[in-house]
């Protein structure tokens, strides 16, 4: 997308204090590496750790927004109602919204690498760089299974995705939904003819917790290989 003006990064949070901080510093570095304006917003989805009082430590373009969902769809569509209200009118056709997740952290080309790409929409990788809660079987199952696909890839996270704002809006955003957000706003852009690029070498780096936040997400399907490959609880 070589004509865009100003980049938002939604982030939706639920009792991430101690992932948050390395989260919001590598978005931090990502913006530096763009020429325009670049705004994260960090959803505090009921959240009672004290994550608010990261507000204001990470400069003025990282703003915090609170709501009481519980509900991964919900907060990431909360986050981008956030930035429409303070975009210009008429920006969208120039605005890129991305999203990732505040236990996942990105590297320094990973907005200007996405927004650099003619596409509607654009879907990335997970890695995870340091394997603590699951058996070296489990991991190398996830692997295996993860990259049997070749150059291509065919994952969806909403740890890794990035679209036009007028695309979204046309397909009407994220919806309230408990898991699988990501998988369902695909979904629509694939309906509605959109051009979706899918970059295996556009990764973000992620956690192996036990315990995730969406129920049927990612940490349910480490704990599905966990249970297959017996290594116990």
């Amino acid at each position: 997308m070589t004509d865009v003006e100003q980049v938002v990064v939604v982030v939706p949070a639920h009792n991430e204090l101690e992932h948050l901080p390395n989260c919001l510093c590598a978005l931090t570095t990502a913006a530096l590496c763009l020429p325009g304006p670049v705004l994260i917003v960090v959803v505090l989805d009921a959240c009672d750790d004290g994550s608010e009082r990261l507000a204001g430590e990470f400069g003025p373009d990282v703003h915090f927004v609170s709501v009481d969902a519980g509900n991964v769809g919900a907060a990431r569509a909360a986050g981008f109602e956030y930035a429409r209200d303070r975009c210009a009118t008429g920006a969208a056709a120039h605005t890129w919204y991305a999203t990732t997740d505040a236990d996942s952290t990105v590297n320094a080309q990973w907005l200007l690498r996405m927004t650099s790409v003619d596409a509607d929409m654009v879907l990335g990788i997970v890695r995870i760089p340091v394997w603590r809660h699951f058996t070296a079987e489990v991991a190398r199952r996830y692997l295996h299974a993860y990259h049997s696909e070749g150059p291509g890839h065919n994952h969806i996270h909403g740890a890794n995705m990035g679209f036009r704002a007028d695309a979204y809006w046309r397909v009407g955003g994220f919806r309230a939904l408990p898991t699988g957000e990501d998988v369902e706003l695909v979904e629509r852009f694939e309906a509605a003819g959109m051009r979706i690029h899918r970059d295996a070498k556009l990764s973000v780096a992620t956690s192996d917790r036990r315990r995730g936040r969406a129920p049927g997400g990612f940490a349910q399907h480490l704990r599905d290989l966990r249970r297959t490959a017996g290594a116990g609880s």
